[in-house]
Formats: C-alpha cells, structure tokens, sequence
C-alpha cells in the first residue's frame, strides 16, 4: 500500500504549539531514538502496493505508546489524537491532518503482537536506557502486582469466564477475590527503570517466574518473602550476586529470630521503592484493567505500558 505524507507544519501548527505545550511529550521525542524502533517494524508497509494509504509505521507505533502512557482505549486514543495538539505533535501529524481510527490502532497492535514485536521493542528502549547511563545496576527489586480483567470478563455462577487464561486469587490484606492478570517485574534499584516484566494469571504465585526477572548484570537481588528459595539463593550467589531475600517462618521455625527479623526490615526499606513503579503504572498511567480477552494480549498491554513507563522515567532523570 502507498503511504500517507503526514506531519507537514503549517501556519496553525506554528502557532499552537505555543499555546498548547506538553513538556514530557516534547523531552521524549528529543530523548528516544526513534529511528532504531522504525527499522524492527518498518516491514510492515508496502509503499509499492496498491490501494488506499496506509500510516507511517511510527505514527502507529507512538500513538500506541500515547495509549499506554494516559491509560486510554483505542477508541478514547482515537478521541485524544483528534483533540489535543500535542498528542499529534508526538506521533508527527500535523493540526490538519487526519488520524488513525480505533480499529486501525487495533490491528497495528494485533500486528505486533502476531510477529513478537513487543519484545524486541522493549529491548531496543532498554538498550537505549543503558547507553543513556539511566540504568545504575546497584540492583533488581522483584515485585508483583494484581490487574483485574474487564468487568464484562469476570466469571458468573452460571457460565464458563470469557478469558480462561486469567485467574481467581486473593489479595493479601484486602477483602475479596481478584480474577485477573498478575504483572510481574525488577525494576532497576536507584533509576526505578522497569528491566524485566513478564504478566501471568493471577493465580501464580509470585516465586514462579522470578528467575526470568533476574537479568544477571545486576549487583544484588532484593525480594520479599515470597521470593526466597534456598535454591534462588545459591544460584544467585553462583554468580556474583547478592540475595537480598526477606525470610520467612516455617514448621520448623515458626517465630524468626531477631536477627532475621532486623534483616527483613532492612530489606524492606530497600525494596519499599518498588511500590513507586505500581502507584505510577496504575494511578498516574491508568493500568487498572486488562482490556483484551486472554494472556497474550494482556501481557501486550503490559509490556507496552513498561515502555511507556520507562520513557517517562527517562524523561524524569534526564536534566533539561
């Protein structure tokens, strides 16, 4: 298909610019190499092929990140990208130009996530965070947290869930029960910089992929309770690093001794960072339901919300 000519600055672009600013927007399209995520999903256009114009792969691929930063639906993106200047300044549109519909947004993500784009999407940004010197490696902190599906998701008495990939489970501490996802993620002690991620249902316990958190170039690994395993911490001291594991009572010693008691404070001082990450994720960026049916999808909408969640740390740690 041939390819839209967009984001040609006119007049009335020049102008409101000045009225209608977006300071983080503006500092991440300076920040971000851009061009390296264009080359991992440029094949998707064909500008030789017939038929109406398709959209620049990076206009998509911003908008979708726009999605993921303000916690919008695609119809509700849609919407923003018609109304708000800066929003279209991001994804390089100009004020007169048209925008993707919902359903073309739909199928740009369903792209990425049929050819296994995410992944490498994320890992580009990663690596632009190191060469950035954003990413300090003091540590990893491991930490889970509860997403609930779709209300129209949730299972009834009478009829089998409509997303049998998520979970029932409770929330420690809080009445009632929790049918959803579980994100999963090490979040780089220090910069706060989401390194790994990876979503489950939310009936996995939370040692399950803790390994695969781990990315190993770290100097510590900090986790609660949940975390430790006498086999995690051998293998962790196999290769240099340190286990910051808050221990816990078992049948065999069902009061810990104070010196482990002091331990896990200390450790839970360290670690009490992480919390940050999630009260960011869900109140400020809106990740507070899975809005797609099964475990591929919503890791999708997770992953791209850790990007987005990254840029914006970036964005926050780079001096202006």
């Amino acid at each position: 298909m041939a390819l839209k000519r967009t984001g040609q600055l006119s007049f009335a672009d020049a102008f409101s610019a000045g009225q209608v600013a977006n300071q983080q927007l503006d500092r991440l399209n300076g920040l971000v190499k851009w061009y390296r995520f264009e080359k991992l999903v440029s094949h998707f256009r064909d500008e030789a092929a017939p038929g109406r114009p398709g959209w620049p792969v990076l206009v998509m691929l911003k908008s979708l990140l726009l999605q993921a930063l303000y916690g919008l639906s695609e119809r509700e993106l849609e919407a923003a990208l018609i109304d708000r200047n800066s929003f279209k300044r991001f994804v390089g549109l100009s004020f007169e130009d048209t925008v993707p519909d919902h359903t073309v947004l739909n199928r740009f993500r369903n792209r990425l996530i049929a050819d296994g784009l995410l992944e490498k999407l994320f890992a580009e940004l990663d690596r632009q965070l190191e060469l950035a010197g954003v990413v300090l490696k003091r540590g990893t902190m491991l930490d889970a947290t509860l997403i609930e599906t779709s209300a129209s998701s949730r299972p009834r008495k009478d009829q089998a869930p409509r997303d049998p990939d998520a979970g029932l489970t409770s929330r420690k501490g809080k009445p009632g029960m929790t049918y959803g996802y579980k994100a999963h993620v090490g979040v780089d002690e220090g910069s706060g910089i989401i390194r790994s991620v990876l979503t489950t249902a939310a009936n996995v316990n939370d040692t399950v992929p803790a390994d695969h958190l781990v990315r190993g170039d770290e100097k510590a690994v900090w986790g609660d309770a949940a975390y430790h395993t006498h086999r995690r911490e051998a293998a962790l001291k196999s290769r240099g690093v340190k286990a910051r594991l808050m221990r816990r009572p078992n049948k065999h010693r069902p009061d810990l001794p104070p010196r482990l008691k002091l331990y896990n404070r200390l450790i839970a001082r360290r670690r009490a960072a992480v919390e940050t990450t999630f009260a960011t994720l869900k109140r400020r960026m809106g990740l507070t339901a899975i809005r797609y049916i099964g475990l591929t999808k919503a890791s999708a909408q997770v992953l791209m919300a850790a990007m987005a969640f990254n840029m914006r740390r970036w964005a926050a740690l780079t001096p202006a």
